[in-house]
């Protein structure tokens, strides 16, 4: 997985706690999960029981949902909504980002992470005629520019990007960047 450790801490940092109610959208087997669930109170939501029941090991609350569909959850019952590797993969990510507002409580936070679709190498092989990588993935259904992302948290304050995972990621995060990650607060 691109950004893996580094992707982790920064979720970590991010999340914060301890304390907090932190809602885990897609949460899988918990890999990401386990960044930030000491010390906070955790519920991970994801369609494939089985990864629920992985994910339960690590001591949270499992919800078995349809990301795509209104969440199961009260209005502004949670202080960060989490969203690891996830929005590229949803048919209509702005509905899953407007319910994660919703269940936000003001002032909450949503983190996030996507690939950097539009970086350098991929503009490459697009160039080449071929596709990257990650567009073989059929469950890939969308494609984030940071400026996508931008307009997709547009709902939010305090919008912060931070690209990781790349060798030459330092000379220019956005064309050499692996992963986008983001976060943005909720209006108080």
């Amino acid at each position: 997985m691109f950004g893996g450790e580094e992707r982790s801490a920064l979720f970590r940092a991010w999340v914060g706690g301890p304390g907090l109610r932190v809602l885990d959208l897609g949460c899988r087997y918990g890999a990401l999960t386990r960044a930030y669930v000491s010390g906070n109170e955790v519920v991970g939501v994801d369609v494939d029981r089985d990864a629920l029941a992985e994910a339960a090991t690590l001591g949270i609350e499992t919800v078995w949902a349809d990301i795509e569909e209104p969440l199961p959850f009260p209005d502004e019952g949670f202080d960060v909504v989490v969203a690891g590797e996830l929005i590229e993969h949803l048919r209509v990510p702005e509905e899953t980002v407007a319910e994660a507002r919703r269940v936000l409580r003001p002032g909450g936070l949503l983190v996030g992470s996507t690939p950097n679709a539009y970086r350098l190498k991929n503009r490459l092989v697009f160039l080449a005629g071929r596709q990257p990588g990650f567009a073989d993935d059929p469950t890939h259904l969308h494609f984030f520019s940071p400026a996508d992302i931008g307009d997709l948290l547009a709902g939010f304050e305090e919008l912060e990007l931070r690209y990781l995972s790349g060798r030459l990621t330092r000379l220019h995060p956005r064309l050499f960047a692996n992963v986008m990650v983001f976060r943005a607060r909720k209006p108080r």
